[in-house]
Order: structure tokens, then C-alpha cells, then sequence
């Protein structure tokens, strides 16, 4: 066991009272009052006409895809530094995901790189906010509406992320978040799809139920899938949405302490690059050399500190490396960044241990 883990969630708000509240009623499965609420509420905190709760991050990319149709031969472009689900809900539907180059200033997505990808088979751009900080949203607006392209954002990593004062969800035709254990709210497992498209909020209801036809019980007319969040999940995330700027706030005072505690060490903090808000999922740094990385986290898992290293990029892994790609941008920040531990309840004291550590080896190294 670390003395600081990585994350832990907090779990002091309602969410007990709303999960005994399932249970006293015995609405726990997949109808029940939290459900509707929750959807209710995520859609108002980030400012978009219709959210649909899932069971996970993954369907809700996935489910996001079938209700624009996307299917083979569709082309997807994807950022390849992004966690592997966002590259596997593509896969899914029988798509191909087209790899797109990192910015260095932020880590996200090049749209230069986006624009020499596009070809007559790309259909959609899925823009990852990784770690919490914002796409250049204007830009792959542009790309989009020029390409007549759909644009999914995956949010898995941002809620409470803003670009240019507006939450990130809200540019594309259709938007995704998740609710796992250490995600910036928590249902356990859990995930939504959210978007302004009526029709596309119809569909998407329509598919996560098995197709059910509202007109007339038990009869399918599509084939359908079994995505549906539970009332207990949707009981813990109203709860946890009620803290959703407590969290955020938390979560942004954590970058500074960072900030602050490595101010004159040769690495560099993922922060803030234009007009955004970052969310700080993880708060993430940059040894200067790739050889630094691994004996720099022995040393932090050493004084009981639990770090992670950035994400592989996905064109690197075997079921996505058949045809071979360099994209070096990606790869550098991949072999080079490290994710500190970012949960809301750490204290000043423990950041202060975590940036000492880091200084000392640095020192020696």
C-alpha cells in the first residue's frame, strides 16, 4: 500500500443518503428516480440540451458512434496519445481510426496534423481533452464544418474544463464523459452522452435499451445494447455532482502547490495554454530525459508514492501497429510524462513530501 496513492475518490457528500434512499425503495437496476435526475443536472452543470446516463466511458464512445452511424469503411481521426478506450470504441463499430500527432505546448490533438489525415473516407474527428486540458476547439470546429465531418468529444478526463469560459461537451455534434473510481466525479462505473441533437439524444436512448420501441412493450426493431446505468450509480453520481466545483477547485489548487514545489527543477508541469480552464484530472510532469522517467517513479514508489506513466500512444500497441507510424510528438511526451497523485483530498504537506522527493533525485541525477 503507498502512503499516497495515485487517487482515492471522496465520498462525504449525500451519496450515502441517496444509495439507502435506492435501497428503501428497491428501485436499484436501471429505472428509479436518480437516473432521470442525474441527466437532469449533468446536462444543466455543463450547458447542453439532452445527457444520457451509461454504464461506463467506453460504451458512451461507443454509443456516441452508433447514433451518427458511423461504421466500416468510416474513418476516424484520433489523437494517439489518449487512453486505449477512445481508440477501441472506433474498432467497435468497424471504423478505422486514423492516428493524429500531439501539440507539444498542450498535449492535445494537432489540428495541422488532423487536416494532412482527412481523406475521402473520414467521416468523423474525435477530439480527447487528455488530463483535462482543452482541444483547440476553434480549429477542429473549423476542420469540421470545412470537411462536413462529425465531431465527438471525448471528456472523459474534463469535466468542469472550459474552453473560452464554455464547457468542453458542448462544440461537437455529440460529447462523452466517465464516472470511473478515478474520475473527477465518480459512480463507481459510469459514463454519459450528452448532446444539443434531439434526434441524435433519441437514438442514443433508443440503442442503450435493447432498441425498445416506446410504442409497444417487449419489441425490438434494432439490434440493441444493454448500456444502462444503474439508480444506485446514478444516486452516487448526483451526489458527487453536487461537489463537481468543490472538486474542480481542489483539483486546480493541487497544479499550483505543484507548481510551486517544483518551481526551479528541470521538469515541466502540464498546465494552462491559452484562454482555458484546465481541470487537472491527473496533474502530470515532464522529466527531461526519457531515461530519467522510470528510476525517477522507483524513487517516488520508494518513499510510498503512487505515480503513472503517461499513456502509451495507441499506434504503438499490437492490435493497432500493423502499419508502421511515427508520431514523434506523442512519443516523447509518452516516454517522458508521469501522473502525480491528483485527488482531491491531498494536503499541502503531502504535495510538499511528493515535490522533495522528486527534488532530491533530481539532485542526483
Amino acid at each position: 500500500m503507498f502512503k499516497i496513492p495515485l487517487y482515492q475518490p471522496s465520498l462525504s457528500g449525500n451519496e450515502r443518503k441517496y444509495v439507502n434512499e435506492c435501497l428503501d425503495s428497491t428501485w436499484i437496476s436501471s429505472k428509479g428516480k436518480f437516473i432521470s435526475e442525474f441527466e437532469q443536472h449533468f446536462a444543466e452543470y455543463i450547458g447542453v440540451g439532452h445527457a444520457v446516463a451509461v454504464c461506463n466511458g467506453t460504451v458512451a464512445l461507443h454509443l456516441a458512434m452508433l447514433a451518427l452511424g458511423i461504421a466500416e469503411p468510416d474513418e476516424i481521426l484520433v489523437p494517439t496519445l489518449t487512453y486505449v478506450a477512445s481508440v477501441n470504441a472506433i474498432a467497435y463499430t468497424g471504423a478505422t481510426p486514423v492516428f493524429v500527432d500531439s501539440l507539444e505546448s498542450t498535449w492535445q490533438m494537432d489540428p495541422d496534423d488532423v487536416r494532412r489525415k482527412i481523406t475521402p473516407r473520414s467521416r468523423a474527428i474525435l477530439a480527447v481533452h487528455l488530463y483535462g486540458h482543452p482541444c483547440d476547439m476553434d480549429d477542429l470546429v473549423s476542420i469540421a464544418t470545412e470537411h462536413g465531418l462529425f465531431l465527438i468529444e471525448d471528456c472523459a478526463e474534463a469535466i468542469g474544463a472550459l474552453y473560452k469560459s464554455r464547457h468542453v461537451g458542448t462544440f461537437g455534434d455529440i460529447a462523452t464523459f466517465s464516472f470511473f473510481g478515478n474520475k473527477t466525479i465518480t459512480t463507481g462505473e459510469g459514463g454519459m452522452v450528452v448532446t444539443n441533437d434531439e434526434a441524435l439524444y433519441d437514438r442514443a436512448v433508443h440503442l442503450k435499451g435493447q432498441g425498445l420501441v416506446n410504442h409497444r412493450e417487449y419489441w425490438h426493431d434494432v439490434v440493441g445494447y444493454n448500456y444502462r446505468m444503474t439508480n444506485i450509480c446514478a444516486a452516487i453520481g448526483l451526489a458527487q455532482l453536487e461537489r463537481a466545483d468543490e472538486f474542480i477547485a481542489k483539483k486546480r489548487l493541487l497544479a499550483q502547490w505543484y507548481a510551486e514545489g517544483l518551481a526551479g527543477l528541470p521538469v515541466l508541469l502540464h498546465g494552462e495554454i491559452g484562454d482555458v480552464r484546465h481541470a487537472y484530472w491527473m496533474c502530470c510532469i515532464l522529466v527531461e530525459h526519457a531515461g530519467q522517467r522510470d528510476p525517477l517513479r522507483k524513487a517516488l514508489a520508494e518513499a510510498g508514492i503512487e505515480t503513472r506513466s503517461v499513456f502509451y500512444p495507441a499506434h504503438t500497441m499490437p492490435m493497432y501497429s500493423q502499419r508502421f507510424q511515427r508520431h514523434p510528438v506523442a512519443e516523447k511526451l509518452s516516454c517522458r510524462g508521469i501522473n502525480l497523485p491528483s485527488w482531491p483530498g491531498l494536503e499541502r504537506s503531502q504535495v510538499s513530501n511528493i515535490c522533495e522527493t522528486i527534488r532530491d533525485f533530481l539532485k542526483g541525477n
